[in-house]
């Protein structure tokens, strides 16, 4: 079994010594970064997310798929910075303020970034401040807000309307997702767009792109 085909099932099944150890090998070999990405860390977190969708995996099944697929980047992303390749589009991704919840925002970076988009995870309990000074220094494509709480679901609309007053709302697309949060209320509080799960919001991503 090819280096590119381990990391494909390694990733798939969750096991992140191997995915780590296949990286390890595929490098030694002389695969490049972005082969390895686009041949077997995308198509395994495409089909991590169909298996969801299909509710073959769960919560569990995705975390684990996205831990494995983050320690093959973590030996893929100083090669990049070295070679000086960089990710087409990039994504700024946060749980709004006063919440602090985030397992659904890690499994949404985690399939974005198996996707082969750049993601930049300001963690928790951000406030609306602390997306607008990461556009500016980042200058992302996207910015992807998660709420869990009712109660923070109001943070949302705050950080959109303090990218509208820092004239960056025009230079982002923003994606909202969580628990409470509907595509009705995404469209009152101006987002863009609403994903219920991480496999539709690398769908949404990529429907933005092409439509570029």
């Amino acid at each position: 079994m090819s280096q590119s085909k381990e990391l494909y099932e390694a990733i798939l099944n969750g096991d992140a010594k191997k995915a780590h150890a296949a990286t390890d090998s595929a490098i030694a070999a002389g695969m490049e970064p972005v082969v390895l990405i686009a041949e077997s860390m995308v198509p395994a977190m495409d089909e991590v997310g169909r298996l969801y969708e299909a509710e073959e995996y769960f919560v569990p099944e995705l975390l684990l798929a996205g831990r494995a697929m983050r320690s093959a980047f973590e030996l893929l992303r100083p090669l990049m910075a070295i070679s000086g390749e960089k990710m087409a589009t990039k994504v700024i991704i946060g749980t709004v303020k006063g919440d602090l919840h985030d397992i659904g925002k890690n499994i949404v970076g985690s399939m974005l970034e198996g996707s082969g988009f750049e993601v930049v995870d300001l963690g928790t309990d951000v406030s609306p401040e602390k997306f607008v000074a990461a556009v500016k220094e980042q200058k992302p494509q996207f910015v992807c807000l998660s709420a869990l709480l009712t109660v923070t679901m109001p943070a949302m609309k705050t950080t959109i309307e303090a990218l509208e007053s820092a004239g960056l709302r025009t230079t982002v697309k923003v994606l909202v997702g969580g628990a409470p949060v509907t595509s009705q209320y995404a469209t009152e509080i101006g987002a863009d767009g609403y994903s219920e799960n991480a496999n539709g919001a690398v769908s949404l991503v990529r429907n933005f792109v092409e439509a570029a």
